[in-house]
């Protein structure tokens, strides 16, 4: 089967058969992984305590075992830099790779571009299950005190969320157009906002934790939410990464991708599992941010090329670049004071929204 599949040409995302790139470029994929590495300097270097960068970089390479660089930084600074910052940038390129990762899939298994955690009613399912554990449980930190329970809360609501909305973009018959898909995941959305309205108001002792949480931040305080969502952001990677060639051959539809070997539900129904586990974890951990998955898997089509074997890695590595400078803008754009991140990713992608939205106009009947 594998030898079929990679012999399937890409497809154009208008679906007119022009051939585009299907392997992974070398200078992409370095490129990728030196806007991490940037990133994650940038993340631990600026704040309210301004760090040198090269000092910064120097500090974070004496991590290595056997490496030891003079950084010419504090204890102090040094504390800053491993305790507390690190943490937190580490954090942001998990949740950022795991949103892009899972929208990058979504638009693939739905053959929708889009398709995001955000718009299907994923990240508001996931949302609601947490709120529901951290308003019933009425725990200072869920997080920290429930280290399962809200993980497992949010895949159940991520993975009830998208069957809705699924079915519901259904109902109207076999063909769920772009506009069908998503006009059912902004209903499924309202439908869920209104059930974690009502929790709220039953429990306001909560309001003030869960609204900070809903429009996202990377506070953390330790490695603790690291540890929690990196097991779930492997299994995620390792999944849909694993199965990148199978969504090329879905694109071409379920009969042609029967032909060749693949089980078209059964492979899309795996890919929708994994893809809602990531968005759940980085729910979890980050509250709700939104838009990620629109705008780095559309930016990484549109440079580098439409094929999955290409969007997904590619989408995993500067999503999670994206996520860490955009924490670093939330952190100082308003110094001190912190602007939640999820209302910068909504300044960046409700515009980005509309221009993918004229772009894909001839497929949204």
């Amino acid at each position: 089967m594998h030898r079929a599949l990679s012999a399937v040409p890409t497809l154009h995302p208008a679906g007119r058969g022009v051939p585009r790139p299907a392997r992974l470029r070398l200078r992409w994929l370095a490129a990728g992984i030196v806007a991490v590495l940037v990133a994650l300097v940038a993340g631990v270097s600026f704040g309210p305590v301004s760090l040198p960068p090269g000092s910064v970089a120097a500090e974070l390479l004496n991590l290595i075992p056997g490496v030891r660089l003079d950084s010419g930084l504090t204890e102090r600074e040094i504390a800053i830099v491993t305790e507390l910052r690190l943490p937190r940038a580490v954090l942001g390129l998990l949740v950022g790779g795991l949103l892009a990762l899972a929208g990058a899939c979504y638009q693939g298994v739905f053959r929708n571009p889009l398709a995001d955690p955000y718009l299907l009613g994923v990240a508001a399912g996931a949302g609601l299950a947490v709120t529901a554990v951290i308003a019933l449980r009425g725990t200072g930190d869920a997080l920290s005190g429930l280290p399962l329970t809200v993980p497992l809360a949010a895949f159940v609501g991520a993975l009830g969320a998208v069957a809705m909305t699924y079915l519901l973009g259904a109902a109207g018959g076999r063909d769920r157009s772009p506009a069908t898909l998503i006009l059912a995941g902004v209903a499924v959305s309202a439908f869920l906002s209104a059930g974690q309205t009502y929790l709220l108001q039953r429990n306001s002792d909560s309001i003030q934790q869960v609204y900070s949480w809903l429009l996202g931040r990377l506070a953390t305080a330790g490695w603790h939410d690291v540890l929690l969502v990196l097991p779930y952001f492997v299994l995620t990677a390792v999944v849909v990464l694993l199965h990148r060639r199978e969504l090329d051959v879905l694109a071409l539809g379920d009969a042609e991708a029967a032909s060749l070997g693949l089980h078209p539900q059964r492979s899309r129904y795996l890919l929708i599992v994994a893809a809602s586990l990531g968005t759940a974890a980085a729910v979890s951990a980050s509250g709700l941010i939104g838009f990620v998955g629109i705008i780095v898997p559309h930016t990484v089509r549109l440079l580098a090329g439409s094929s999955h074997r290409v969007v997904l890695p590619l989408s995993m590595l500067f999503g999670a670049a994206f996520l860490a400078l955009t924490d670093v803008v939330a952190r100082t754009a308003a110094a001190p004071a912190e602007v939640p991140i999820g209302v910068v990713t909504a300044l960046l992608g409700g515009p980005f929204f509309v221009l993918v939205l004229r772009t894909a106009r001839r497929m949204i009947t």
